[in-house]
């Protein structure tokens, strides 16, 4: 019998073990499979919270719907009747303590259309003209490792970029548009650029696609991520699960692994999945040579803080879903999800509750991080007052700090994972990298590196 140990139960990590345990069942292979994780539940970063008839996501909040690896998962699970899709509307830029619109006809804050680029209130005439510059410049140099800031301010202009493009890609990303390469975020803007011979010309020969997946792009369930979480583990009845356990490291012991645990016997493993944030990875090998590569990964930090009030979100300013924050503005926070507006299973009776978010790329975030629960809901408050106009009572509040655990694909991150990948085959041969740190931060990409994981292994079974 062949042991399999996955470290990790984040949803990379389940999804590892849901599909070893089919693959396990439908081709009846004599294998033992083991899920190990630090924490007293499984999730990782998902993970729903309830409280005063609100729903709560202390981690992400939605799963890309178009992926390909999701709703074949959901079906499977039998989750098809509770899932739900996100509210659609209007999203704001907030600058200069005004919230302005963020064209429709545009992706990701990038027009795609003339139209499009001539309705924005948050660009000049000087800045418009300037983004024109795009239906006549060719490309000559940049590639699809290129910084997609460079790129799209070589083209767009600069203004364009500070004012409507970076805040939203910045959001999305959590990371500096020009620290980040265009494969790593929206490879297909090159591919626009030389089809079309222009970015806006390219999004609106494909506006049709990107119209369609407007609505109802995001899935959630009804009682929350977490639903998903709760029924993959209720599905794994052939892998013993390990909970509350913390593993300390890995060695080689001829062609297996023992894997030690700080409150549990060793395991001896044939394969071992370290579905770990890579700093965690780096504790567990203690490989010099390895931690060479794993610490050109950087990661970003971020705090969230949901408020919950008894007052209908009707009383919200705008139609909408939420604003980013911009320069020039008088909050501290970088973007505000109206949760309840977006999201209406979250609130059963209607009521607003909206979450803020403060990013370590933020100027005040040394700061912030410091700060107790009472202090930044203090200041969550505030910021909810200056940019809504809405002062009461919360009648709920969460917050969660991820600290240095939210990864940021920089220039070289194929190459860093394509090495790592070398040295394990060469040095550790069946152990697996897996997760956020290295293949995607969206859930889908997590579910389908899952998927792509386990199988890896059996085709080293079969």
């Amino acid at each position: 019998m062949k042991t399999v140990v996955v470290i990790g139960g984040g949803i990379t990590g389940l999804c590892t073990m849901y599909y070893l345990q089919k693959q396990k069942n439908e081709r009846n292979l004599d294998i033992h499979l083991v899920l190990v994780e630090k924490n007293e539940y499984l999730g990782g970063k998902i993970h729903s919270a309830s409280d005063k008839g609100f729903i709560m996501e202390t981690g992400a909040d939605s799963i890309v719907a178009r992926h390909k690896s999701v709703m074949p998962l959901v079906e499977e699970l039998g989750l098809k009747d509770d899932q739900v899709y996100n509210g659609t509307g209007i999203s704001y830029i907030y600058t200069n303590n005004t919230l302005h619109a963020i064209p429709k006809d545009s992706v990701f804050g990038i027009p795609t259309s003339i139209e499009s680029l001539n309705s924005s209130t948050l660009v000049s005439p000087q800045g418009k003209k300037e983004a024109l510059k795009d239906l006549e410049l060719p490309n000559d140099h940049f590639t699809k490792e290129s910084s997609i800031g460079e790129f799209l301010e070589y083209f767009l202009g600069k203004e364009l970029v500070e004012k409507q493009i970076a805040p939203v890609l910045s959001g999305v990303y959590s990371g500096d548009l020009y620290k980040l390469t265009m494969a790593s975020t929206l490879p297909y803007l090159l591919d626009y650029k030389e089809q079309y011979g222009s970015i806006i010309k390219g999004f609106s020969a494909n506006r049709e696609k990107f119209q369609k997946s407007a609505d109802k792009k995001f899935i959630s369930f009804n009682n929350g991520l977490s639903q998903l979480i709760n029924r993959l583990e209720e599905t794994l009845t052939d892998v013993e699960i390990m909970k509350g356990v913390t593993t300390t490291n890995l060695a080689k012991q001829g062609n297996r692994y023992i894997c030690t645990f700080n409150n549990h016997e060793d395991l001896i493993a044939d394969f071992v999945v370290l579905s770990t944030p890579h700093a965690v990875t780096s504790n567990i090998l203690k490989d010099e040579a390895v931690d060479e590569e794993l610490n050109t990964i950087r990661n970003a930090s971020i705090i969230t803080i949901y408020v919950g009030f008894n007052i209908p979100d009707e009383n919200l300013p705008a139609d909408g879903t939420g604003y980013i924050v911009s320069e020039n503005s008088d909050v501290k926070c970088n973007a505000c999800t109206w949760t309840s507006r977006k999201w209406k299973h979250t609130s059963k009776s209607g009521n607003l509750l909206v979450r803020m978010f403060y990013k370590s790329s933020n100027p005040l975030y040394n700061e912030l991080k410091n700060l107790n629960e009472e202090e930044l809901t203090a200041i969550a408050l505030d910021d909810i007052r200056k940019s809504l106009n809405i002062d009461g009572e919360p009648a709920t509040v969460n917050v969660t700090k991820w600290n240095d655990l939210m990864p940021v694909y920089g220039m070289g991150h194929a190459e860093t994972v394509n090495k790592l990948n070398q040295q394990l085959h060469e040095n550790y041969p069946n152990v697996i990298l897996a997760g956020c740190s290295y293949y995607g931060v969206g859930i889908g990409n997590c579910i389908q590196n899952g998927q792509d994981t386990a199988e890896k292994i059996i085709q080293q079974l079969v």
